[in-house]
């Protein structure tokens, strides 16, 4: 039963139970919108798009059983015109593009809900998309960059971890001064002065996860 056809309906997809019930009342307050389904993991929210068929879904990116952009891409496998908004803590532009190519629609910050929840699911129901500001900026100032490969970013991970260039070798069964090539092309990419360095903009751009 789809109810009232003017209403927006709404899915929310998060882990934290105090978050999706502050949606829930921010949503049921409007006159315009209704939360129809709640979801507390990836694969639940699959299941509740499916039963559901909601307007908008609110998904967090970091969640058990399947994460956010698993399920992103799970959901629009089957209803290809979803229309998803991330709720996440992540300001990182790894993940925000990784959100924005599985086919999310909007991005708001958890800490910025009650102000920009509600204009955003009207925005993005309409057929716009909603990227914060600040976002939008990093997205522009990385968009010229070089990505890294999947092998360097096995590489900053295995940094990450505290290896050394021998174990890192040993690791991923390539020569030392393979890794040397790789971790050279690493700092200049993400324009960092030393390992640590990468590793700290390798977290904070959303490249590697704690």
């Amino acid at each position: 039963m789809r109810g009232d056809p003017g209403l927006i309906r709404v899915l929310t997809a998060d882990d934290h139970a105090l978050l999706r019930e502050g949606i829930a009342a921010l949503v049921n307050a409007e006159a315009d919108m209704k939360l129809v389904a709640e979801a507390s993991n990836g694969q639940e929210a699959i299941e509740k798009f499916r039963l559901h068929r909601p307007d908008i879904t609110l998904m967090d990116l970091q969640m058990p059983a399947l994460n956010g952009i698993e399920a992103i891409i799970g959901i629009r496998s089957e209803f290809p015109n979803a229309r998803i908004v991330v709720l996440t803590t992540y300001t990182g532009d790894i993940q925000v593009l990784r959100a924005l190519k599985a086919g999310a629609r909007g991005y708001i910050l958890k800490g910025r809900v009650h102000r920009e929840l509600l204009d955003t699911i009207r925005a993005v129901h309409a057929g716009q998309k909603r990227i914060p500001p600040e976002i939008a900026a990093e997205l522009a100032d990385h968009a010229a960059e070089d990505e890294l490969t999947t092998r360097e970013i096995d590489v900053l991970r295995l940094i990450a971890a505290g290896s050394a260039n021998k174990e890192i070798a040993h690791q991923l069964s390539i020569a030392e001064e393979t890794v040397k090539s790789h971790v050279t092309n690493i700092l200049a990419k993400l324009g960092a002065n030393d390992r640590t360095h990468a590793v700290m903009i390798g977290l904070k751009r959303g490249i590697l996860e704690l």
